[in-house]
């Protein structure tokens, strides 16, 4: 296990900092209702140990279980796959329902397979995919079944304009290794009905490689990606400009042209560390292989000026008329140019103007949630949901606009030992429609639970 940030900050004599971060927190909720509220200030109250081990929440929370790994899918399909990670919720047909899409980062040494489904499968040597619930006003699960099949490593994605969910694929492994039978590193189209249903066919022209993350602007249908490349030279930011811009459902696969953005002199986003930095004039490169059949695309020639690269690249988001994105954090030991604790990125397509807007670390209070942010969403009251992913307890915090940080929940499922516990991260924190619901998924063991509240609103 990794060191975590607090036990790097004690080490180094910073763990009685006070500031949470640096950089303008406003940013995150530009262009959002969340802007016009400051939410709960002072958080919820403090969490209460939960008497069944599975998760803290504070006085008045409750939560329910709507799956677990392991158990029978209601469609009987198979077993609930494990390793539960990125996930959105959307409106259902019918008034008060919500469909989850809920990602498995599943490889081929799984605990528990995403079930196989004629129609459904890409790769049958494939162990990764999504499954999706139906869930009523009361959190009860109506339906559960698998959604796609026969992917690899699906970590995050994002909605589409269309209200359906592109899994991507945290791979770039190739038929013939490790026992895939297809090419893998792709982005898929899952569907929740017979009018948008899933295509099991890759959208390859949004290029193949190690994607993490995906947002639309709503503008132009121009989409954005983020590469969580495992080792040096690290991932990519990408824009895809689709050929049927805000075509609706299927439009995607019409094919389109893959570009990675390039900051002139800035070849390491992670040497940047003054939030409000920018960068005016960023350029935009044509992938020359976006399916990249001999070499990958952080390796390709870009030609003169080379490209632009950044550590960890993962959470992408579309707020006002800029794209966010987030690096969760860069290690010059690793081959980074500098080191941070995430870094948030903002880019606003009409000025071509890049801006770093907020930095965790090191300098920051060790209780706070700067160890790896990973998934975040909007809170319905005003503010962020962040999901830990560090070492230690896993959370999930809330922070407000105002800069206040408070816990909203903490995993109580002990997978070490007593003498040495451990938990898993969460991750696919979202909010139903109505803003009544948070769906947020313990990763291991595969847990998708449902809090309800006193919400602020």
């Amino acid at each position: 296990m990794p060191t975590s940030r607090r036990q790097l900050l004690a080490r180094t004599g910073a763990a009685g900092a006070a500031v949470a971060f640096s950089g303008a927190l406003s940013e995150l909720f530009t262009g959002t209702a969340a802007a016009q509220s400051t939410g709960g200030s002072a958080g919820y109250g403090p969490l209460v140990p939960d008497p069944d081990g599975l998760l803290d929440l504070p006085k008045s929370f409750r939560y329910k279980v709507l799956s677990r790994e392991g158990d029978p899918l209601r469609s009987g399909e198979g077993k609930v796959p494990s390793n539960c990670d990125g996930m959105a919720a959307f409106a259902g047909a019918r008034r008060g329902r919500t469909w989850l899409v809920r990602n498995h980062e599943n490889r081929m040494n799984a605990r528990v397979p995403v079930p196989t489904v004629e129609g459904l499968t890409y790769d049958p040597a494939a162990k990764g995919g999504c499954t999706v619930l139906e869930v009523d006003r009361d959190g009860d699960v109506l339906a559960e079944r698998v959604g796609i099949a026969g992917t690899s490593t699906n970590c995050a994605g994002g909605p589409s304009l269309w209200d359906t969910w592109l899994t991507c694929e945290e791979t770039e492994l190739r038929a013939g290794e490790d026992g895939y039978t297809k090419d893998h590193g792709f982005i898929f189209e899952v569907g929740f009905d017979r009018r948008r249903p899933t295509s099991v066919e890759p959208l390859e022209a949004m290029g193949r490689f190690q994607h993490e993350a995906v947002a639309f602007d709503p503008r132009t249908g121009v989409v954005y990606e983020t590469e969580d490349a495992f080792d040096k030279p690290f991932g990519l930011f990408y824009r895809f400009l689709p050929k049927k811009p805000k075509g609706g459902y299927g439009s995607l696969h019409a094919g389109g042209t893959l570009e990675a953005m390039r900051v002139p002199g800035v070849p390491d986003l992670s040497a940047v560390t003054e939030t409000g930095t920018s960068f005016d004039g960023v350029e935009w490169v044509e992938v020359p292989d976006p399916l990249a059949k001999e070499t990958p695309i952080r390796l390709q020639d870009f030609g003169k000026g080379g490209i632009t690269h950044a550590q960890k690249l993962e959470g992408c988001y579309w707020g006002g008329s800029c794209v966010y994105f987030v690096s969760s954090y860069a290690r010059s030991a690793e081959g980074s140019q500098g080191d941070h604790f995430g870094q948030v990125w903002r880019y606003d397509p009409r000025s071509r103007r890049l801006t770093l807007v907020v930095v965790f670390g090191p300098d920051t209070d060790v209780q706070l949630p700067g160890e790896e942010p990973d998934n975040i969403c909007l809170a319905p009251g005003g503010g962020l949901m962040v999901c830990e992913d560090g070492a230690g307890a896993q959370h999930v915090f809330g922070l407000t606009r105002r800069g206040t940080v408070y816990p909203m929940a903490r995993g109580a499922q002990n997978i070490g030992t007593p003498e040495e516990p451990e938990w898993g991260e969460f991750a696919g924190v979202t909010f139903s429609p109505d803003g009544r619901t948070m769906y947020v998924n313990c990763y291991t063991p595969g847990t998708t639970f449902a809090v309800t509240g006193p919400w602020k609103h």
